[in-house]
């Protein structure tokens, strides 16, 4: 079996190194039902390398597939970057309660509000000097009709209370409308397009 072949199934619980330097435990990837949009798994990351190579400690991570280099003797997975990659890719992210998830992992979900009313589905990040502080949500009509929203919208990163993996879902800490009193959905709203970063 070739690089970049490996079935999530023969990862998971395997150990992740990079060089001789462990990096966490491989627990899952996003089940989603279009597979080749998913380019990250899930790793559970010991916590002296959150400590060292996080700006801000995080439980779980992303790694992208594509780093997997091969698995080793012991069966454990191989990376075929440095800790300088990894710890740039870490920085691309997106955190929501305490985890940190790569934007790929983010596209498609549906977003709920605390209610369970479905508000649409997350087309795209939105960066602002290099960090990333919203998405833009393709709103349902119902919504649309109820809160006289545009069919797209802006919404920040921080209203998010927690995602749901396995139902591919983000929920939302309150009620939509209250979401749009919030001032950072507001001020999002606000922005002019030349503000947001490729």
């Amino acid at each position: 079996m070739s690089r970049g072949e490996y079935n999530i199934q023969e990862l998971i619980q395997r150990d992740v190194y990079v060089k001789e330097t462990k990096i966490g435990t491989i627990v899952g990837e996003r089940h989603h039902p279009n597979e080749a949009r998913v380019q990250s798994m899930r790793i559970l990351v010991d916590d002296e390398v959150a400590d060292e190579f996080m700006r801000k400690p995080a439980e779980y991570a992303p790694l992208p597939k594509e780093l997997v280099h091969s698995i080793r003797g012991d069966g454990s997975v191989k990376l075929s970057k440095s800790m300088r990659e990894l710890q740039r890719r870490w920085r691309n992210t997106i955190r929501i309660d305490e985890q940190l998830y790569a934007p790929d992992e983010m596209l498609d979900r549906a977003v709920l509000d605390n209610q369970g009313r479905e508000i649409g589905v997350i087309k795209s990040m939105l960066k602002v000097k290099r960090t990333y502080k919203g998405f833009t949500i393709a709103t349902r009509i119902s919504v649309q009709k109820e809160f006289g929203v545009e069919a797209l919208i802006r919404m920040p990163i921080t209203a998010i209370s927690k995602t749901r993996d396995r139902l591919d879902e983000v929920v939302l800490s309150r009620n939509f409308d209250k979401v749009m009193q919030l001032p950072s959905f507001i001020s999002l709203s606000e922005m002019d397009l030349e503000e947001f970063c490729e």
